[in-house]
């Protein structure tokens, strides 16, 4: 029996789905990092030991990564049992609210140490809802895509978070350059109350979308959808899961150069503004936006593994690079190397592990084993800004020690991509397929 095909023009608009929905979650998502790393400190937490102040605040922003991998075991099991389109708008919805909330918080100064505990229950709804976002998005995606074309219809999820980051830094620039007693009092509030759109809008873009062909064609095939999919995955696909943890810690070099990196630019050691330094996180997705799609391109046709092999190696040497031109101070440097390292290297590995990841299960727990897999491997990435922060020293300023650390959590993807099978050519029905149902399978496909 053959997979039902899309119907016409439905592999766009679900990238489409994916790229706005993921824009729009995560502008919530970076706003949180550059208010944890600019505003967070003062508003939320003790002003008069700054250092104290600046480690509990980038440790805030670890907490919705802590929170990530038990989203990912819910969200991922209802979303391989209930389909994906449904999870794809809860999440929309509730980064929304738990964002919108994040800005209506009383501070330090009127409710003492009640805020910073508000404000950490919020930020585990954003993790919560982030740990279904991009694999149900990724997912609906690579499952309505051509399949001589997978890498560069889910590239879209990974370009709309570019696109989301870029935006939550271009909002956060007019907002940083506001005087300090305005910009503390309500001026960091206005991102995140502007967040409440993202609610509306995510049901508005995502209701109308179609159910993948894939899973439609699991839900009425013999044996249904699984009613345990975590049990399913554990006994298939467990070397997989492995593989997409430490393939996902990559994610290190984002987290590491959106958030520490921005507190090291603009700390006293360094002195360069906050705008400057926001300009280059700007700049820098910008070019992601145009680079991520033609990295999934290009693995369309030479493969996942290679491309993906670029971004992780890349990214590890590049961090070097990047954070000695920050120690310098000079600007034109940080700003060519900043887009260097994350607008072009990173993006190889950025733009193909929706696919790369997807690829390695069945239709019946692709959800859950993107959603499981590369959540507790985004756990340590967010965590990574925290150690960062005390690797950094007493005066926080070694940034050889830190470009060391991230290098070093490069490692695991490397190994995991040299490990992996290649699988751009697979029929996407053959995905994920034990070796010994294989040629069943082909028979069945090919009828």
């Amino acid at each position: 029996m053959s997979v039902p095909a899309a119907p016409p023009g439905q592999p766009r608009k679900a990238a489409t789905a994916a790229w706005i929905g993921s824009a729009l979650e995560y502008y919530d998502f970076f706003i949180y990092g550059s208010a944890a790393a600019l505003i967070f400190p003062t508003v939320f937490f003790d002003a008069s030991d700054p250092a104290t102040a600046t480690l509990l605040s980038l440790a805030t922003f670890g907490v919705a990564y802590a929170a990530r991998p038990i989203g990912a075991l819910f969200l991922g099991h209802f979303g391989d049992r209930l389909g994906r389109k449904k999870i794809m708008v809860f999440t929309l919805i509730l980064m929304g609210l738990s964002t919108f909330l994040i800005g209506c918080l009383p501070t330090r100064d009127q409710v003492g140490t009640l805020a910073p505990v508000l404000l950490v229950i919020c930020r585990v709804l954003q993790g919560i809802s982030a740990a279904g976002e991009q694999a149900s998005a990724n997912s609906m995606t690579l499952e309505h895509a051509p399949e001589d074309r997978r890498g560069f219809f889910t590239s879209f999820t990974l370009s709309g978070t570019q696109g989301g980051q870029l935006l939550a830094t271009l909002v956060f620039i007019p907002i940083a350059a506001l005087p300090e007693d305005q910009l503390l009092s309500w001026g960091w509030r206005v991102p995140f109350w502007m967040s409440i759109a993202v609610a509306v809008a995510g049901y508005v873009i995502r209701r109308t979308l179609d159910e993948t062909p894939a899973f439609t064609r699991q839900q009425t095939a013999s044996g249904g959808v699984a009613k345990l999919p975590l049990a399913v995955l554990m006994r298939e696909h467990w070397a997989d899961v492995l593989r997409v943890i430490a393939g996902a810690l990559v994610a290190s070099v984002s987290t590491i150069f959106t958030v520490w990196a921005l507190a090291y630019g603009t700390s006293e050691s360094v002195g360069l503004s906050r705008s400057s330094m926001l300009w280059v996180g700007a700049l820098a997705n910008l070019v992601a936006l145009a680079a991520i799609p033609l990295w999934a391109t290009l693995s369309d046709r030479v493969g996942r593994r290679p491309v993906f092999l670029i971004g992780a190696a890349g990214s590890a040497v590049m961090m070097f690079v990047y954070l000695w031109a920050i120690s310098t101070g000079s600007y034109p440097l940080v700003l060519v190397l900043g887009i260097v390292t994350f607008g072009v290297l990173y993006s190889a590995a950025n733009g193909v592990w929706p696919s790369f990841y997807g690829e390695m299960f069945s239709t019946k727990v692709r959800l859950s084993g993107m959603a499981i897999g590369t959540q507790i491997g985004f756990a340590v990435a967010g965590f990574a800004v925290t150690f960062a922060a005390q690797i950094a020293g007493p005066d926080g300023d070694d940034w050889f020690a830190v470009a060391l650390f991230t290098a070093a959590l490069c490692v695991p993807p490397v190994l995991a991509a040299l490990t992996a099978r290649e699988t751009h050519k697979v029929p996407t029905e053959l995905l994920g397929v034990r070796a010994a149902d294989a040629a069943n399978d082909r028979e069945r496909v090919a009828a």
